[in-house]
């Protein structure tokens, strides 16, 4: 009856008005582009978006500019091998250095109009097919972008590029920082309870000591806790009497219900401290070696894309790429472009690519998990050496009354 009413009173309450029933759907939709799935919905929604932009703007200009660059290279190519003909007609019979010296003179010009040509984007070669600005390397670039990366080998010309690439850079680059946040802090979460359950149960050699250790430090401190209150009256308090107390004064703050419904799990949780990811640390030396074979599983896999790379170039460039220096120098070659046959100004995406995009943007996620874990464990260090300097002068300072009385 109780639940038909609440039925008929929800059934006949009066609808919100549209503007806060438009103001509420906004907010979760807010809430849900900014929630893990959704940052990441967003980030690859970003990039596409930016790489199609990039595309429509750059593309058509690129292939122009292309096409006069050929046209004018052509132009300087006749004209050289014109000069250096009439040369060798007039100068070859007479006199050998002046021959000498004037064609040694028309070629260092034509060196200096090649290197302003390539300067100004000229690709060195007669073909107007090719464009640098298909979709996957405009997502290369817009990758570099938001990523702070930077290789360099792909930079707009126009003017409208060059505005859009500052705006879409201010955008991009705090929201590639709110994923590297939230994936980073999953990533972290989902590893602490891997390890935990993996290298912290109670089969494995040393953690049932360490776990020894912890109680007995809880122990203490309990001890030197109920010291204070009780003062100096109390002879001697035992650990036994103080894991006692502690077990009976956990228990008496438990009303019968909690005790009728927790009394398997409670004691099951103060059993096994792997349960609990606050206390559970995961040594530098593991997230090095993570960082370490992602490193090198990428590298493996641009060695086989590429012809020729060896094992310590394709370790250069993962970590130059993920750690977001970008230097240039060396960048993702012809094997994960690659031109369909036939078709002018498309290229393929190839699952190369992909590959290569996705290695990135979970690289970097990944390193963020690292960095996130050894800080913890940084931070538990500096913990322990701050109670173990306590410890050891409140020892000497109780040594030292005691040998003044």
């Amino acid at each position: 009856m109780d639940r038909q009413r609440s039925f008929k009173r929800r059934h006949n309450m009066p609808k919100p008005p549209l503007a806060e029933r438009a103001k509420e759907s906004c907010r979760q939709f807010t809430a849900f582009l900014f929630s893990n799935v959704g940052i990441i919905i967003l980030v690859v929604l970003y990039m596409t978006s930016g790489a199609s932009m990039f595309k429509a703007i750059e593309g058509e200009y690129y292939l122009k500019r292309t096409k006069d660059q050929n046209y004018n290279m052509k132009i300087i190519r006749d004209d050289i091998s014109t000069q250096l003909w009439n040369i060798t007609l007039q100068l070859n019979n007479f006199n050998r250095s002046t021959y000498i010296n004037e064609v040694d003179i028309r070629i260092r010009e034509y060196q200096q109009k090649i290197v302003l040509a390539f300067n100004d984007g000229w690709i060195g070669s007669n073909s107007t097919s090719s464009n640098t600005w298909t979709f996957p390397n405009a997502l290369l670039y817009s990758l570099t972008v938001i990523t702070t990366i930077g290789y360099g080998n792909i930079t707009p010309r126009t003017a409208l590029g060059k505005s859009i690439t500052i705006f879409y850079a201010i955008i991009g680059m705090p929201l590639f920082l709110l994923y590297l946040s939230n994936i980073g802090d999953i990533l972290a979460k989902s590893f602490k309870w891997i390890y935990a359950k993996v290298c912290l149960c109670r089969i494995c050699p040393g953690v049932a000591k360490r776990r020894e250790s912890r109680n007995r430090r809880k122990i203490r401190a309990l001890r030197r806790q109920l010291n204070e209150e009780y003062g100096d009256d109390e002879d001697f308090i035992s650990e036994e009497s103080v894991s006692v107390t502690s077990v009976t004064s956990s228990s008496s703050t438990k009303t019968p219900e909690s005790q009728m419904n927790q009394g398997d799990s409670s004691s099951s949780s103060s059993e096994s401290t792997a349960e609990d990811l606050s206390t559970v640390s995961v040594p530098i030396s593991v997230c090095l070696m993570i960082m370490i074979s992602y490193i090198l599983f990428g590298a493996i896999i641009f060695l086989r894309w590429e012809d020729n790379w060896r094992i310590l170039t394709g370790c250069y460039f993962c970590f130059i790429s993920l750690s977001s220096i970008g230097f240039g120098d060396i960048v993702p070659g012809d094997k994960i472009f690659k031109m369909k046959e036939g078709v002018d100004d498309v290229r393929g995406v190839d699952i190369q690519f992909i590959i290569c995009a996705v290695y990135l943007l979970l690289g970097m996620a990944l390193i963020a998990m690292c960095f996130n874990l050894m800080q913890e464990q940084v931070i538990n260090n500096i913990r322990s050496f701050k109670r173990c300097i306590s410890g050891c002068f409140r020892c000497h300072r109780c040594n030292g009354n005691n040998d003044f009385d």
